[in-house]
């Protein structure tokens, strides 16, 4: 921290006082010094000599195998990093480490995993990671700072555009020695990225540099974490094998964590096949995402006599938003008042009754379950904020609170669409023959919501047939997951179902999901095709908050402009983690704010 020169007329200088002036000044290369850890605000909770993180068990059992599900149609890569494949499942989490590791009770620290020490000024204008010596890639070679640098580089130049967005403040990368790596920023504000820069898994440079990044297939590569490839059946299943002389396994970091010999996932076509599966013991856990299924089917004889446990547990991490999401690359979700009359035709209230079993609760932030969500009308701090933008805000941003349609209370589907049909009407719209059609156009106003999950049509189907009374033509089109996941890439869809999660600590990620750098670039998370300079701004604003106070009046900017855009209609979300699992399986007594982790459990012999 450079210090702050004083005026000589309000402080009259001695003459030591005059000569320490004269000396050159603390340089931030000065004042970084090596830190086991670091907070994005504050100072980060576990010391240096800490031994584990509280939410694990260090003493829990290594040994036994782990099966899993996952409902997709298969994979075809190794490779999780690049855009033209689908992944196997866990690869990202099993087979390779990282610089940093983050708690998952706190908002957002990071402690050394690869990197032994981190360094990073005041001003956050780099950050220099110092690496173990003991740090090994599963071929037993060593962990180096080129190995670091190869990493970011093929990830942002040949790896998912997400890399991009996400480091693209990096301005240099300089390997200082073999164990050593600087990053600079340039002119810059971005007191995250020294944390973020942590999480980047680091890739063998002498394993990737005879191959085509993007083209490995099904050949299992090296990797540096707890786990290897074992078996697999293409597309169908794959183990992974635990790693008996993984390098960090002693690190308070990786204490009480990774205790399965074998972590086996197979995949299923269809959910309720799923469902099946593992009440006839084929696996050993489930995340259950469906009301429905919790509340009907979690029953039998194996749950009367315990061999299933279900629990509903609850967590403290943010939700962020599920919702119907409008891809306004097209013509007719141009306008903001068609994306929001079409919202009065969600009915969730009696989705909530007559699917739900009452369970859930109606999304109202993009930053549900926590404090960064914007309630009421923008006040102090948070109007301050707003306020440079006035002009090109919508009206409502400060004079509306934001609450989505709902048929509770005194409101009714009749008196909604009554809504809807007025907001049509607004942007241009009329009835003719029974359609609702552009008066300029004559166009009648189409749409097509894609599916991937057929349970969700019971949804989805109401929906459309309260659309269909406002002469809407609504196309409910179910594909299967890869065809899906193609679609949502090429932003080649109208409507579909999205997740837009969030941490506590929202930063340059914001940049992926809304960011006018991002609409046009394939495989990005700004599926909605957000292409605001206000929303710009925000989201510089968010990530250059220099303290958590800040950053919570940023963000809640952040989020009542894009509620009041009406990109999306948002649906529900639940504060527990509803699961299901076998009896020999246990889990800590402590459970994070973040939620249940499987990393942390452990099998009872």
């Amino acid at each position: 921290m450079v210090r702050k020169r004083t005026s000589s007329s309000r402080h009259p200088l001695t003459l030591l006082a005059a000569i320490l002036l004269a000396l050159p000044l603390p340089t931030a290369a000065q004042e970084a010094e090596p830190k086991h850890a670091i907070a994005m605000h504050g100072t980060p909770a576990y010391p240096a000599d800490f031994e584990h993180f509280d939410y694990v068990n260090p003493a829990a059992p290594k040994g036994g195998t782990l099966r899993l599900s996952v409902v997709a149609n298969g994979f075809d890569s190794f490779n999780p990093f690049v855009i033209r494949a689908v992944a196997a499942a866990g690869i990202n989490t099993y087979l390779y480490d990282t610089l940093l590791k983050s708690s998952a009770d706190e908002a957002f620290s990071a402690y050394g995993l690869i990197a032994e020490s981190v360094e990073t000024p005041a001003d956050r204008s780099y950050v220099a990671f110092n690496l173990r010596e003991s740090a090994r890639f599963q071929d037993g070679k060593p962990i180096t700072a080129e190995d670091v640098e190869f990493s970011f580089n093929v990830l942002t130049t040949e790896g998912h555009p997400f890399y991009r967005n996400y480091y693209g403040d990096v301005s240099k990368v300089t390997v200082e020695n073999s164990h050593r790596i600087r990053f600079d920023f340039g002119d810059t504000e971005n007191r995250e990225l020294p944390l973020i820069l942590g999480q980047f898994p680091i890739l063998p440079k002498h394993y990737w540099q005879e191959r085509e990044f993007g083209k490995n297939g099904l050949t299992p590569p090296v990797g540096s974490g707890p786990y290897r490839i074992g078996e697999f059946d293409a597309g169908r299943s794959i183990t992974y094998q635990r790693v008996e002389d993984y390098w960090a396994k002693d690190l308070p970091v990786r204490k009480g964590q990774f205790n399965f010999d074998r972590v086996r996932y197979d995949y299923y076509t269809d959910d309720t096949v799923a469902l099946e599966s593992f009440k006839a013991g084929n696996y050993d856990f489930r995340l259950e995402s469906s009301a429905k299924n919790w509340a009907t089917a979690y029953t039998g004889d194996k749950f009367d006599k315990g061999e299933i446990v279900t629990e509903a547990v609850v967590h403290h991490r943010p939700v962020g938003l599920q919702g119907f999401a409008f891809n306004t690359r097209q013509p007719q979700f141009a306008d903001r008042r068609v994306r929001q009359a079409l919202a009065y035709a969600f009915d969730f209230g009696w989705a909530n009754t007559n699917l739900f079993f009452d369970q859930y609760t109606r999304t109202d932030s993009y930053f549900e379950n926590s404090e960064l969500a914007s309630t009421g009308l923008p006040q102090g701090d948070e109007l301050a904020i707003l306020e440079p933008f006035r002009d090109q805000l919508p009206p409502d941003v400060f004079e509306s609170v934001y609450t989505p349609p709902s048929t509770n209370g005194s409101s009714s589907l009749r008196d909604n669409l009554r809504t809807a049909f007025n907001l049509l009407k607004e942007a241009g719209y009329e009835i003719r023959n029974r359609q609702m059609v552009n008066v300029e156009t004559g166009e009648p106003l189409r749409f097509e919501i894609l599916l991937a999950q057929k349970n969700f049509e019971r949804v989805v189907l109401p929906f459309e047939t309260n659309l269909e009374k406002l002469g809407i033509e609504v196309d409910v089109r179910l594909v299967d997951t890869t065809q899906y996941i193609q679609r949502v890439r090429n932003f080649d869809f109208d409507i579909v179902t999205q997740v837009f999660p969030q941490s506590d600590s929202p930063g340059n990620e914001q940049r992926d999901f809304w960011s006018s750098q991002s609409v046009d670039a394939t495989g990005s998370r700004n599926i909605i095709g957000v292409n605001n300079p206000v929303v710009d701004q925000l989201i510089d604003l968010v990530i250059q908050a220099p303290d958590r106070e800040s950053l919570v009046h940023r963000v809640r900017a952040l989020d009542r402009v894009l509620l009041h855009g009406h990109y999306t209609i948002p649906q529900w979300h639940l504060t527990k983690d509803r699961i299901a699992y076998r009896a020999h399986l246990q889990r800590p007594e402590v459970t994070p704010k973040d939620g249940i982790d499987l990393d942390n459990w452990w099998i009872e012999q």
